[in-house]
């Protein structure tokens, strides 16, 4: 706090004394510390110092004094890293004593793995992994082998995941996560830290190797330094040693090969994740062991401790890099615990073999279908980013497909076409900057797909009109040209088609998304099931053309005119990928319906909100759609035309949900080898014979017996809801 010249003499001596900060000719500064305690005594919860000038905006962009996230200017226990090193906050060696130095050099390691895992939810590096001092100054942990390749290790691994994460640009959550403030991420010879951990993982296994020998009365082959002087202890200790090592080793190889272009190295890596997990398993047996040696039993031991012992560890503080973090006041961050981090490890590393397992399917229906099933496990940053980058690399599919050529395959073209001169044309080359960017987008987190979902349906139908355009004016009206005249209307006819499907497509999965972040209330669900519906119907209405279309194309070639006629009836069938959209469509018929009768006939209190009114709702939850024109003519006068007139004495004559079981159980079959399809079906079977059972049952007692009252859970089903009948 600062005063003029003419207010110097007010100031106590002994003020300026203890004042830390030095003061120049014309200012002095001075502790408001008592002047702070004696206000905050007097003030209430709520209460705010203010002068006579002070707004609603300066209020929004005020500092709170001593608020650790709030307070740049806070107290710290050390200033910076060199008085931390000077006070003894790192020492080399830990301890002079080998034991308690092998137990603190795994508390390191410990704590190090919780840091990471925070700092991979969101955190930033200079508060999580960067708080260790000994991973700020490398050098001093040169004379410490087991330390010294740790840290080197660690710092590896660090620079890894964040050229993943950049390169990616998926760390949306968290601006901080690529951000390193100048931290030393490149130590001199961090590139050889496998090499000096493989060094230090050998000396191990053999000081392991001659304690066994001894326990065993063998004798030992070779004389080696034992790695601690307590010999009772020294088996676990090595134990807890190597498994933590080799973790390391083995994620590190893990992040290397899945940057292999081509998916090159995914067979590999996923030998290094399978080896990864089981050193986990190692080090969580190892807690056991540690806390006893640390404290004497495994008891009173905190479950939010850091580390395997339940120790506090040496060498770390959090406030040294809290002025790195951000241009913003720094945050508290609570580091997660030890067993969590062990969770968030198992968690990635099956998420990222489940990349590795991918077979890299060619079609762009394959591709999506194994994004979104993927997405189910709600993957975080680190896994989400390697699957962006195995699907795109250098603008193509998996690398080595141009994505002119995955669109042809998706508009069912025959394989020729892809190298047709057509997609050097200014909108085919947008259109395929679309499909990345859609790629894109659905590698995000939930909330960030929506949205840019939304936004992109736009482009979608701008780009389709801009192809339909150039259709017309380069070849007039379709039906003047036969197809087999020209091969480049029939690959604007495709891929026009495809583009209304695809846009169809990512309509629905926006819709979807809004169950998966709860952005739906029950009173909405009748408006949102019913836009579904008008959705799936024009998708099931695109892929039928589209598949025909390449029925037709191939049953040209491969039959004569005089046989069409005899096998026409014979050959017409709806085609499995439309009978499943079919499936859901009614369901999600039936559902709102089901939603609107219940409306209609009072069974469903529906209190109106203090806020806005259903038909603002209704612009609010579809604004981005209605924008776009996906479906064109859809507006709330005719959502509310197609339900004002739903009665339970006519759902009952025809009930959607039937239809919806039937045509599950007819179509299991034909995708017997996509178990993922499989289960959904299922799922839609259960839903649909639970609400046809509700649907009789309201049918039957709710005009007699008023106390029944209806509910919608999704125990079934994530975003179709199964309706639940009740007495009250």
């Amino acid at each position: 706090m600062a005063d003029n010249g003419a207010q110097e003499a007010a100031v106590d001596i002994s003020v300026s004394a203890r004042a830390s900060i030095p003061f120049g000719d014309n200012s002095l500064w001075a502790d408001v510390s008592p002047l702070l305690e004696a206000a905050c005594k007097d003030l209430r919860d709520g209460d705010l110092i203010h002068g006579d000038n002070f707004n609603l905006f300066a209020a929004m962009s005020a500092l709170e004094i001593m608020d650790p996230k709030m307070d740049s200017g806070i107290v710290c226990k050390y200033y910076s890293v060199d008085e931390a090193i000077e006070n003894g906050a790192a020492p080399v060696p830990i301890s002079f004593d080998k034991t308690v130095d092998v137990q603190r050099a795994i508390d390191i390691m410990d704590h190090l793995l919780a840091c990471e895992a925070t700092w991979h939810k969101g955190h930033s590096l200079a508060q999580t992994v960067f708080s260790c001092i000994y991973l700020l100054r490398p050098d001093r942990t040169s004379s410490h082998a087991l330390l010294h390749s740790y840290c080197r290790v660690i710092r590896a691994t660090c620079k890894a995941v964040i050229s993943v994460v950049s390169d990616a640009r998926t760390h949306e959550e968290e601006d901080l996560f690529t951000m390193a403030y100048g931290l030393p991420l490149d130590g001199d010879g961090d590139e050889k830290c496998l090499s000096l951990l493989n060094a230090v993982e050998e000396t191990t296994s053999r000081q392991l190797r001659a304690c066994k020998a001894q326990y065993s009365r063998r004798r030992v082959l070779e004389d080696i330094e034992p790695l601690q002087t307590n010999l009772d202890l020294e088996e676990g200790y090595c134990k807890a040693l190597l498994c933590r090592l080799r973790f390391r080793k083995h994620f590190y190889h893990v992040l290397t090969s899945m940057r292999r272009p081509q998916g090159r190295g995914l067979e590999l890596a996923r030998k290094h994740i399978s080896s990864c997990i089981l050193e986990l398993e190692c080090i969580l047996k190892s807690s056991e062991f540690l806390r006893s040696s640390a404290c004497g039993s495994c008891e009173d031991v905190l479950d939010d401790s850091t580390t395997g012992s339940g120790c506090q560890p040496v060498g770390f503080d959090a406030s040294l890099n809290s002025r790195l973090s951000a241009p913003t006041p720094p945050r508290a961050i609570k580091i997660l615990s030890w067993k969590k981090a062990i969770e968030y490890f198992v968690k990635l590393l099956h998420d990222l073999d489940i990349l590795c397992s991918y077979s890299l399917d060619p079609l762009l229906e394959g591709v999506l279908q194994f994004v979104v099933q993927f997405q189910k496990s709600q993957p975080d940053l680190v896994a989400r980013s390697h699957l962006q980058l195995l699907l795109l690399q250098d603008g193509k599919l998996y690398g080595r497909d141009s994505i002119f050529a995955v669109i042809t395959r998706a508009a069912a073209l025959p394989e020729v076409t892809k190298n047709h001169n057509i997609q050097k044309n200014e909108y085919i080359v947008q259109l395929g900057q679309l499909v990345i960017n859609m790629l894109k987008i659905l590698c995000t987190n939930a909330a960030w797909q929506r949205r840019k979902l939304g936004k992109m349906l736009q482009d979608w139908r701008v780009i389709y009109v801009q192809l339909e355009l150039v259709f017309r004016k380069d070849f007039g009206e379709v039906s003047s040209i036969p197809d087999d005249e020209n091969i480049c209307v029939k690959i604007f006819q495709h891929i026009l088609l495809w583009v209304e499907e695809q846009t169809y497509w990512m309509a629905s999965r926006f819709l979807i998304l809004g169950f998966e972040l709860e952005l739906y209330s029950p009173s909405e669900y009748c408006m949102v099931y019913w836009y579904i519906y008008v959705v799936l119907i024009k998708l099931a209405e695109k892929t039928h053309l589209k598949m025909a279309t390449r029925n037709d194309t191939s049953k040209r070639k491969a039959k004569k005119k005089r046989d069409s006629l005899k096998d026409m009836g014979r050959e017409y069938r709806i085609p499995p990928a439309v009978l499943f959209v079919q499936c859901q469509m009614f369901l999600v018929e039936g559902l709102t319906m089901l939603l609107a009768a219940l409306a209609n006939e009072h069974m469903i209190v529906q209190s109106p909100s203090p806020f806005n009114t259903e038909q603002e709702r209704f612009i609010q939850h579809f604004e981005l759609l209605q924008k776009a024109c996906v479906p064109d003519h859809i507006s709330y006068p005719s959502f509310k035309e197609s339900t004002a007139y739903a009665r339970f004495s006519t759902l009952v004559m025809y009930n959607y949900f039937k239809d919806a079981q039937r045509i599950a159980k007819e179509v299991k079959s034909s995708f017997a080898n996509d178990p993922e399809k499989l289960a959904e079906l299922r799922k839609i079977e259960q839903v649909a014979e639970h609400n046809s059972i509700a649907l009789n049952v309201i049918c039957r007692v709710g005009a007699l017996d008023r106390t029944l009252k209806v509910s919608f859970e999704f125990g079934h089903h994530p975003y179709f809801a199964t309706a639940v009948v009740k007495r009250s």
